[in-house]
């Protein structure tokens, strides 16, 4: 079946997905490579001044979609009704021992329609339910990267089609559970006090040191957030998953995102028709 994308990755879209992303690894790992006498150690009680730029910059990848032609009011219509199935289920979880059933939704709209239409819907989708249910903090910006990246990572992967597919989209569903809850621990383990010293964060320490601290952290708080969460996406990609592709790439079809117009001479005929 073929793989209809409802928001094509343009020149420019793809250059702010891209610059998007490097802001989001510089937020997400300046722990692990700032020294121990910069400002942003010293200000650690403090929200890093990336926070401020990195929800711009998410929603601009929207605005370039425009500019590339690869989003028009359909596509918008579609992300916004995906969006809205995502602030919905949210609450429906709401976190709870990591039961969030928000990850189907965002893999398989991003593996059906695209990896640029999955980076708008992870970051738009997150960003909306947090509005929904005041959950609007300083982790909000890291919240809409991580699940925009889980989006996009969807629509990036090999092509597959039938059990093969939804096999593999389990799969990536698993290993994005878990890395998702790897990655939302970094953005606050570093301003977490009172942890023994196998698991807090050193300023200054070897890159090695912090990894191993990072990764006892989240072997010690997250996992059973975790593995729920992993279980749940992949136990509903295998159940809703074949039939969620379908609905999603037959309403793709039919609504045909980027048509390309042709135009054909007119019959010379029919112009001196209606000259007379």
């Amino acid at each position: 079946m073929s793989q209809s994308q409802a928001l094509s990755l343009g020149p420019r879209s793809a250059s702010t997905i891209v610059a998007t992303s490097l802001v989001g690894l510089i937020a997400f790992g300046w722990p692990l490579f700032a020294a121990p006498t910069s400002s942003v150690v010293a200000h650690a009680a403090d929200a890093p001044w990336l926070f401020a730029i990195v929800v711009p910059l998410m929603l601009a990848v929207v605005v370039a979609s425009f500019t590339d032609g690869g989003m028009d009011a359909k596509a918008i219509a579609l992300l916004g009704v995906l969006a809205a199935v995502v602030s919905v289920l949210r609450p429906l979880g709401g976190g709870t021992v990591g039961i969030e059933p928000i990850w189907v939704v965002l893999v398989l709209g991003g593996r059906a329609l695209g990896p640029g239409f999955g980076f708008a819907l992870g970051a738009v989708s997150l960003f909306a339910s947090a509005l929904l249910t005041g959950g609007v903090g300083p982790w909000l910006p890291f919240q809409m990267l991580g699940a925009a990246w889980v989006g996009l990572g969807a629509g990036l992967l090999p092509r597959a089609s039938g059990r093969t597919e939804i096999l593999l989209l389990a799969g990536y569903g698993a290993v994005a559970s878990f890395a998702y809850g790897l990655l939302l621990n970094l953005w606050f383990w570093p301003f977490t006090v009172n942890l023994p010293a196998a698991v807090a964060y050193a300023p200054g320490a070897p890159i090695a040191e912090n990894l191993v601290a990072w990764f006892k952290f989240t072997v010690v708080t997250s996992l059973g957030y975790d593995i729920p969460r992993a279980v749940l996406t992949v136990t509903l990609i295998l159940i809703a998953g074949a039939p969620i592709l379908n609905a999603l790439r037959r309403v793709s079809r039919r609504a045909v995102f980027d048509p390309r117009p042709t135009f054909t001479p007119a019959d010379p005929r029919h112009l001196s028709n209606s000259v007379q």
